[in-house]
């Protein structure tokens, strides 16, 4: 068979741990043997960043803006035990952060749903997208751990020189401190991102974040929102049938777990990454859930949105079979490569990207899955659980 062709290359980010094997195994049962596959590679694995100095995940980056569709694995982001046992000579910052940082883009988030896996949530019917900042806030933050004493304040030193100091808190033991930002022009790419989606999906968009505590920060965000979406996408929205609207977060998940589905729910960066997870968690598995970057000049990074499986890739170290879930790796790297057709004019690309997905929920279907999913099986099949290469092959067999 004449393998399908590329004519762009996509930025290749390989990770760490359990994903990285699960990254090759993907590559080589299902890829490589039906695609001219054409990448451009970073190794984005611990070891690499540190000897880089991390400049290779800047480097990554970049690379991205260049060729327009990167697919990434997942990385690890080190704490003070990763940072003992890799002998790290830093706390490097996490390579999505700093990803997102440079492209400035929105993460979109979305459970794979599967017929035989019903979500926690009973009345929920139709995946919700978390439309996830991906700049500023806690990500990039600054901190201080306060051991003594003393008084903490917000000093902003304008170009002029004129300067602006708040009181912090009088601190009279020890403490921390932890400052964020954001800036306004972020904010509005993020907007633009989050009306874009829901028109080109169809679906209703909702906003949420604490403006009545955080009466200038996320009070920003509501503002740039409402008024992006009156001047430029109201009229659309309407003519669409579609809805826009703010609520604080708290309230947004009552309506969440009410809600049937359906739509998008943008949320700032630390909400995001948590909503995220509660709602790919609350659908099946963290290891169900799509993610694509987007960035406001049409860039795009997909990836999955767990960790590394650390504990699995222990067992894998002392030589023990395990039933990791590739899924959401796989579905990175089809919706790479279906960009990346779409992109280039290549309809055989696209295809493949609609059938290697097609094949993955239908073996799912029939009752072979990994052990993740096995506990949450409703089909009608009975389940089969199978090692992450089993259950690899098994794709491939049926592709």
């Amino acid at each position: 068979m004449e393998k399908i062709k590329m004519t762009t290359p996509l930025v290749e980010m390989d990770g760490d741990e359990m994903t990285r094997i699960l990254w090759q195994d993907i590559k080589d049962i299902l890829l490589t043997p039906y695609i001219d596959l054409k990448t451009e590679y970073y190794d984005l694995g611990l070891p690499e960043r540190e000897k880089t100095k991390d400049q290779v995940t800047v480097d990554s980056a970049e690379a991205t803006k260049k060729y327009g569709v990167a697919v990434k694995c997942a990385t690890i982001t080190p704490n003070a035990q990763r940072v003992e046992e890799y002998k790290l000579s830093q706390m490097w910052k996490s390579p999505n952060g700093t990803i997102r940082a440079i492209l400035d883009g929105t993460v979109f988030r979305a459970p794979i749903m599967v017929e035989g896996i019903s979500p926690v949530v009973k009345n929920w019917k139709k995946p919700i997208v978390i439309a996830r900042h991906a700049f500023g806030d806690v990500y990039r933050a600054t901190e201080q751990r306060v051991t003594a004493p003393g008084k903490a304040e917000l000093v902003f030193t304008a170009a002029d020189g004129t300067e602006t100091r708040q009181t912090i808190c009088d601190f009279d033991g020890p403490g921390v401190l932890q400052g964020q930002f954001n800036k306004d022009a972020s904010i509005r790419s993020f907007a633009h991102a989050c009306f874009r989606f829901a028109l080109d999906a169809g679906q209703d968009l909702w906003f949420s974040t604490k403006d009545t505590i955080s009466k200038q920060y996320d009070h920003t965000f509501k503002d740039i929102f409402q008024e992006i979406y009156d001047s430029e996408y109201k009229t659309a929205f309407e003519a669409k049938g579609i809805e826009y609207f703010y609520t604080l977060i708290d309230d947004a998940v009552a309506r969440v777990i009410r809600s049937e589905g359906g739509f998008i729910w943008a949320c700032k960066n630390y909400d995001g990454d948590v909503m995220s997870d509660m709602v790919s968690t609350a659908f099946g598995s963290l290891a169900m859930m799509t993610s694509v970057l987007v960035s406001p000049d049409g860039k795009y990074e997909y990836e999955a949105a767990h960790g590394t499986v650390t504990r699995h890739y222990y067992r894998y170290l002392k030589g023990e079979q395990t039933s990791t879930n590739p899924v959401a790796t796989l579905f990175a790297w089809t919706g790479a490569l279906r960009k990346r057709g779409e992109l280039d004019y290549l309809p055989d690309l696209v295809a493949f990207a609609d059938r290697l997905e097609k094949a993955t929920i239908d073996t799912i279907e029939s009752g072979v899955m990994t052990g993740d999913l096995a506990g949450l099986w409703e089909g009608k099949h009975k389940a089969r659980v199978v090692t992450s290469r089993e259950f690899l092959t098994a794709i491939a067999e049926r592709l």
